[in-house]
């Protein structure tokens, strides 16, 4: 029986702090790195290089359009799809290992053990994250828009045991320098789907989204990490907002 063809595939920007430790991870595992880099001004693209990947320069468009382009240069049988700051660990390198060698899915979801500022978070609505990321090429295409790309396969979809490890924020910079990029992404993509800005709405939904990370989710029990997860969730939600109202606003004067 033939082994099948594993490829990693990552979208980059400016990565070149966490990159090489996402594609060590998968050393003996994958057959192929593609890297597509959104016009890097670090040594993300050098890093990607020395360590054997194929790297594509592709103006970022939306997380879709970008991971399709990624996906449609795979050579692999299968397609893993991991962001720089993600990695695999052992177990979960051997799990995929034997899993791809004789299973009826085209798909698996994979658990996350989400990070945040150097510990795990094992509450705070973190704790059973999944998400699909391991498919059969052929049978796979992602859909959405700017944000919450999708990934869609023809076939069934099998569920992993072990985690991918998410170092998504290391510092507190760090977060809000994603939040400014992720929450004007977010708005942009309301204001193209007609979304109205409504003043009553947020000012429910705040409170809400810190409640539900703090109280609901178990926050609390992050300890002081699940605090800061939950109020700066809810202030995530009232920037998206903010700037939606400011895109409506520009078109009105």
């Amino acid at each position: 029986m033939t082994t099948p063809r594993i490829t990693l595939f990552i979208i980059a920007h400016n990565e070149e702090a966490k990159l090489a430790k996402c594609i060590l991870s998968t050393k003996g595992l994958v057959h192929e790195v593609i890297v597509v880099n959104d016009r890097s001004q670090d040594r993300t693209e050098e890093i990607a290089r020395e360590l054997g990947a194929i790297v594509f320069s592709r103006d970022f468009d939306g997380f879709a359009n970008q991971k399709n382009f990624a996906l449609s240069k795979v050579n692999g049988d299968w397609a893993l799809n991991l962001d720089a700051d993600e990695t695999l660990s052992p177990a979960l390198k051997e799990e995929i290992r034997c899993t791809v060698q004789n299973t009826p899915h085209s798909g698996f979801n994979i658990p996350f053990s989400n990070y945040f500022l150097g510990k795990k978070m094992n509450h705070s609505g973190l704790n059973k994250e999944h998400h699909l990321r391991l498919v059969r090429t052929k049978n796979a295409h992602y859909v959405g828009g700017l944000v919450h790309e999708g990934l869609e396969v023809k076939g069934t979809v099998g569920n992993l045991k072990n985690a991918i490890n998410h170092y998504s924020y290391d510092s507190i910079e760090t977060y809000f320098r994603k939040l400014n990029h992720y929450t004007s992404l977010a708005a942009e993509q309301m204001y193209k789907n007609g979304r109205k800005f409504s003043l009553p709405f947020v000012l429910i939904t705040i409170p809400f989204e810190f409640l539900k990370r703090y109280l609901l989710k178990l926050g609390v029990l992050d300890g002081i990490r699940g605090f800061i997860w939950a109020s700066f969730s809810a202030f995530y939600v009232f920037v998206k907002y903010m700037k939606l109202w400011f895109l409506w606003e520009k078109r009105s004067v």
